[in-house]
């Protein structure tokens, strides 16, 4: 079942887009989808955390220009996307079934076959997606990531205090909902604040929305059951998938002034887990598509186009 959703604050940050909720195997998943009469490559556009299928306000319009058709969608447990309980071992917010949504979504919509962009989640979600359904995924995106288990391997005092979050999001319920949802703004405002390292990017506008959303409880509670799953049933998945490699050519693009950057070799990290892997990194931190929306633009519209 779909319905078509009124969203007059999203419709101000990033118009020219119909917004439907759709329903999956599991979940509501709410999107965005490009109104132009293109007959383009289907492109889906996967969020990271904490943000919304809004952040792609300044990048998608450009890909639907240049002839795109662009599903933008929020995350099960993120945005206007329904919320699940965890299930057992966390399974409902497993990367598999978070991609199970979207292939879903994608197929509801007349799409068998795409491209996918994921950004920081949504990058841990189309890797996974590439390898449970590599027949509907024809090209892959990732941004600023490097693979999940690589980067639990090789945890050492730098990424963990880097990236505190991943250790704290993950620890049992309710502390880190409590303590998150003592005061959401605080917390939100820091963490994109310590994420973002150009000057003048902040749209206070899009941030109500992110705020909005994840004021929630149980916004906030699926958000630890996605960190929660990542550090587990996700790594049972990838060890049984270790030799897997993803066949779909593979885009990793990256913030030069970021944390993964700074820590991996982004490549080679990606080397280890595709067959045809290229990219290369961008002046700016980690959320690329809010800080530097012109060159991933055109980075993805290169990639797009083979």
């Amino acid at each position: 079942m779909s319905m078509d959703m009124l969203d007059p604050a999203a419709d101000a940050i990033m118009p020219g887009f119909r917004r439907l909720d759709l329903d999956t195997t599991s979940a509501r998943i709410r999107v965005a989808v490009s109104t132009s009469n293109h007959s383009g490559p289907p492109v889906l556009l996967l969020h990271g955390h904490p943000q919304t299928h809004l952040t792609w306000y300044r990048v998608a319009p450009r890909l639907v220009e240049a002839g795109c058709t662009i599903v933008a969608a929020d995350l099960r447990g993120y945005g206007d996307s329904s919320k699940p309980p965890g299930g057992e071992g966390h399974a409902n917010y497993s990367k598999r079934a978070m991609a199970l949504d979207q292939v879903e979504v994608m197929r509801a919509l007349g799409h068998e076959r795409f491209a996918v962009v994921g950004h920081d989640r949504g990058g841990r979600v189309a890797h996974r997606m590439a390898l449970d359904h590599p027949g509907a995924v024809e090209r892959l995106a990732l941004l600023d990531i490097a693979p999940t288990a690589t980067m639990y391997a090789r945890t050492n005092r730098e990424f963990a205090t880097r990236y505190f979050w991943w250790f704290f999001l993950i620890q049992p319920f309710d502390l880190p909902e409590r303590m998150i949802g003592a005061d959401p703004e605080h917390f939100l405002r820091r963490h994109i604040a310590g994420q973002t390292k150009n000057p003048g990017t902040e749209n206070e506008a899009l941030f109500r929305e992110y705020l909005r959303c994840y004021r929630d409880p149980a916004a906030i509670h699926a958000i630890c059951e996605d960190y929660r799953a990542a550090a587990s049933i996700d790594l049972d998945h990838d060890a049984a998938d270790a030799d897997a490699r993803v066949t779909a050519p593979l885009l990793a693009l990256w913030g030069a002034k970021g944390t993964v950057g700074a820590l991996y070799d982004v490549l080679e990290t990606w080397r280890e887990k595709a067959l045809d892997v290229r990219g290369r990194a961008l002046d700016c931190g980690h959320t690329l598509q809010e800080e530097a929306p012109d060159e991933i633009a055109a980075e993805l519209l290169r990639f797009l186009k083979g």
